[in-house]
């Protein structure tokens, strides 16, 4: 039978599994008959002596003539299939989050967004698939706990030579998939080596105090940057998102006696908080004490200054007085002089030459008064000097009878006594 039969097929069961309307026959059967029949061929070609055997495989199946045109339409169908199977090997699918690179001859040639996408199949072109959104993170000085301590990276020296222990995450992810694949051979490891070499220089320049406590969150942010500018100089494609340092502490081997320096230091600062305390509250009291007895001895100086005015001023009008009425002005200085004096004490004076046998003095009223003029005074400050009141029209004689001030009707009375008994 050959390709060129028009029933080839169609025809009944010749065989091969094939029946009528059942259309071409699949590839791994055509495959079958055309082993099995160049076979026979070989075979036929072989035994032309033996009859025999060649009467025997004549028997099993019927004579074929070799026909070429056969054999160079199933070769074309093949090739037709493989170069079907190599095209379609060009086809290549990119996620959201990747970005594909295709590569001709093993150079970059372009970048391809999300989607369905087709190159030119091996060896002409290959393509790689980046991911460009995913976050990721290494970890220097630990692995996976922070009990997983990897001290060839964790210890460090600080800058007044003492060793700690430093333990942080660096998280990055893509910002040029090109230059991450092609400017450097291992961008994880660099990454790696780079925080490594930023934290070490950020650490040996700071002393150990800074490190441990108050600087940990301007470390992270200084080590940041400064790796951000080390990878964009080696162009790496990479953008660090965040610095974490996990932990910082002494080595374990000298970790008791760090605590007893911490002990000790918290103990100093106490001391000088209390005492910063104390100076707090005693310095404004003492300044407060100050600035009242500064203010008082300018209230002093000010009353005594304007009080040796007044005197003074005073004593000019009681000259000034006395040039005119000598006489007058002696005698109103006596009576007020001797009113002074008589006002703080709390004795009375009685005249005994006097005829009157009905002297009624109330003494005890006089006397309460007295006292109480004079609790005043000690109450309230200083006793203010009395006005001066007008001289009155009297002789050179001493007044034979003096009562205690504020009890001025009883003294008129007793000069109006005084003048009848005359």
């Amino acid at each position: 039978m050959s390709l060129n039969d028009p029933q080839w097929g169609r025809g009944s069961d010749d065989g091969g599994g094939r029946r009528p309307n059942q259309g071409p026959p699949d590839l791994e059967q055509l495959w079958r008959d055309l082993n099995r029949r160049l076979s026979g061929i070989f075979d036929r070609k072989r035994g032309g002596g033996g009859g025999d055997r060649g009467g025997d495989r004549g028997g099993d199946r019927p004579p074929m003539q070799f026909n070429p045109r056969f054999l160079g339409g199933g070769i074309g169908l093949l090739l037709a299939l493989v170069v079907v199977v190599w095209l379609a090997s060009g086809f290549y699918i990119v996620d959201a989050s990747q970005r594909g690179l295709v590569l001709q001859f093993g150079r970059y040639k372009e970048s391809t967004d999300p989607g369905l996408r087709w190159r030119l199949p091996y060896p002409i072109q290959s393509h790689e698939l980046v991911n460009v959104s995913g976050v990721r993170t290494i970890e220097i000085g630990y692995r996976g706990s922070e009990k997983n301590k990897v001290l060839k990276e964790a210890l460090m020296l600080t800058d007044d030579e003492n060793i700690i222990n430093i333990q942080f995450a660096v998280q990055w992810f893509l910002n040029d998939p090109v230059e991450y694949v092609f400017n450097n051979r291992h961008p994880d490891e660099a990454v790696m080596q780079v925080a490594e070499t930023a934290i070490r220089e950020i650490v040996g320049k700071n002393r150990m105090d800074f490190v441990l406590y108050e600087g940990r969150e301007q470390i992270a942010a200084v080590a940041a940057k400064l790796m951000q500018e080390i990878l964009d100089r080696y162009q790496t494609g990479i953008l660090i998102s965040k610095v974490t340092m996990q932990n910082a502490q002494p080595p374990e081997q000298v970790q008791a006696a760090f605590d007893d320096a911490v002990k000790a230091s918290q103990d100093r600062e106490r001391q000088k908080n209390e005492g910063q305390a104390y100076a707090n509250d005693v310095i404004p009291k003492a300044r407060g004490t100050a600035a009242r007895l500064l203010e008082e001895a300018e209230g002093y100086q000010k009353r005594v200054t304007v009080s040796a005015e007044g005197d003074a001023s005073r004593f000019r009008q009681i000259v000034s007085e006395y040039a005119k009425a000598p006489e007058v002005t002696r005698s109103r200085m006596y009576l007020e002089t001797m009113q002074q004096v008589y006002s703080n004490t709390s004795k009375v004076l009685v005249d005994t030459k006097g005829q009157s046998n009905l002297l009624y003095l109330p003494l005890d009223k006089l006397l309460q008064a007295a006292g109480a003029v004079a609790a005043v005074p000690a109450a309230g400050g200083p006793e203010a000097p009395p006005a001066p009141r007008p001289a009155p029209a009297v002789s050179n004689e001493v007044p034979p009878q003096v009562v205690e001030k504020g009890d001025t009707r009883s003294r008129e009375t007793l000069r109006q006594r005084d003048r009848e008994a005359r």
